[in-house]
């Protein structure tokens, strides 16, 4: 199968109101190029440099998604030009997002990752630390972003009943949040979950934008 009938394989799975992000991580241009020249446009690095050497060398209306762990030093790096920010975790991330926007005079979009996993590998906020963000006087202060989502990882199992609880849980932060006085309900509207092994159990749990690379790209 080729890079273009494997997305094209996806993207007739999904629902109209489910973004497909393809992860390009790893992957030479040419191979997003493949998925671009068929309608591709989201397509997500976790390798700050990676992805500023992919922005300068490809089409300027794709959209970047940053999905990997980012280091509040590395965030001016992308700031410019990112479309979403996947895995924001911390107070302190949400703040060096906001002042680099602030320099690009740009809102930058952000989804709160959450810990769903039974992997302590997995980074992410859980009920109480998400509060104590929100509830922050320095949060309220942060105008040049905006939280459109959630994310989180499920674990890495077999178990396909673990799976769909923790994405139900996911679900729950998400409506919880939706009703938040701190955040923006109006453009609160992606609940990020699922990857190429579980994106159609995440979409039964209402995923609006799933990641997924292997399925389309292959393995490394």
């Amino acid at each position: 199968m080729s890079i273009q009938s494997n997305l094209l394989t996806i993207k007739s799975t999904l629902p109209n109101h489910v973004t497909l992000v393809a992860v390009s991580k790893t992957k030479p241009n040419h191979m997003i190029s493949e998925c671009y020249d068929i309608g591709q446009r989201h397509f997500g690095e976790n390798k700050v440099q990676d992805l500023v050497d992919k922005y300068h060398a490809l089409p300027k209306d794709i959209k970047w998604h940053f999905i990997g762990h980012l280091q509040t030093n590395k965030v001016k790096f992308i700031a410019s030009f990112v479309h979403l920010i996947h895995a924001v975790d911390s107070l302190k991330l949400l703040k060096e997002i906001n002042k680099q926007a602030l320099k690009n005079n740009r809102i930058i979009h952000v989804l709160l990752q959450f810990h769903i996993a039974k992997e302590a590998s997995k980074f992410g906020l859980n009920k109480n630390s998400c509060d104590e963000v929100l509830n922050s006087e320095s949060f309220a202060n942060l105008k040049n972003i905006s939280i459109v989502g959630v994310m989180g990882m499920a674990t890495f199992t077999d178990d396909e009943n673990q799976i769909k609880s923790e994405f139900k849980a996911l679900g729950v932060y998400f409506k919880e949040l939706k009703i938040n006085k701190h955040i923006a309900s109006i453009s609160f509207i992606e609940l990020s979950m699922g990857m190429s092994g579980d994106y159609k159990l995440a979409i039964a749990e209402g995923s609006t934008m799933v990641r997924v690379g292997s399925s389309i790209f292959g393995s490394r």
